[in-house]
């Protein structure tokens, strides 16, 4: 069965944004997180706090759907040469 690259990107954008918007304030909430600042070696900007839930939101969704994308383009070649 054929994956929809659009629809599985933007799930996966869509799942990994919130899942570190979510993740962020539980920590910030909790007054812990300090091992979700290693979050910030891969997404710049980043720190828990509620500006960085921000930024977090946005590079998770742009990291989502790239994710995604491949993920789906990948099972679709795949499923080619099966």
């Amino acid at each position: 069965m054929k994956l929809n690259l659009r629809a599985v990107a933007l799930a996966a954008g869509s799942v990994w944004g919130l899942t570190v918007v979510v993740a962020t304030l539980v920590s910030l909430w909790r007054g812990s997180g300090h091992h979700l600042n290693l979050l910030s070696a891969v997404y710049p900007g980043y720190h828990v706090s509620y500006l960085g839930s921000a930024v977090g939101l946005v590079y998770g969704v742009a990291s989502g759907l790239a994710a995604g994308a491949l993920f789906a383009w990948l099972h679709n070649q795949l499923l080619k040469e099966a």
